[in-house]
């Protein structure tokens, strides 16, 4: 398995434009936030609270954390934080509004794709994860490097 510093700098590559960047910092975690919806609309029969009910991406969210340990002994938890994060929007849609997670995900979801696949037209490269589908996780965690830069934290 390549070393976290080689994953993020081979993702660095093709986004170094500022506009690409901009882009990213609004759709990959947007992307990343309609995965999990997805995911957690396939509901599992176990009752967690008379409102909440175990779903795929609870489970999904472990093991993409266990990913990111297995890169990094600190940026996992980031990770962690956001996904849960994703986890308490996907929660607060389902029961607070009447909106259908599941259509909410589609329609970011393909915004977020467009826009990404605009800021790779003006960055003038092709999207990473062409080369190797390990970059659709690398990005999320590329995003938050730059926040554990900023905070002084090693990833």
């Amino acid at each position: 398995m390549k070393p976290i510093d080689q994953w993020l700098n081979e993702y660095g590559e093709s986004h170094k434009d500022e506009t690409n960047k901009t882009i990213h910092w609004i759709c990959v975690p947007t992307i990343f936030f309609t995965i999990v919806g997805l995911f957690y609309c396939i509901k599992l029969p176990v009752q967690l609270t008379p409102t909440l009910q175990l779903n795929v991406a609870m489970i999904l969210i472990l093991l993409v954390t266990a990913y990111y340990f297995s890169l990094s002994k600190t940026i996992w938890i980031g990770m962690l934080l956001f996904g849960l994060l994703c986890l308490g929007i996907c929660y607060w849609i389902e029961v607070y509004t009447s909106a259908p997670l599941w259509l909410v995900c589609v329609i970011l979801f393909a915004l977020a794709w467009i826009g990404q696949f605009y800021g790779h037209k003006v960055e003038g490269k092709k999207p990473s994860f062409l080369k190797d589908l390990q970059f659709l996780m690398i990005g999320p965690m590329w995003l938050m490097s730059f926040i554990y830069k900023k905070m002084g934290v090693k990833y």
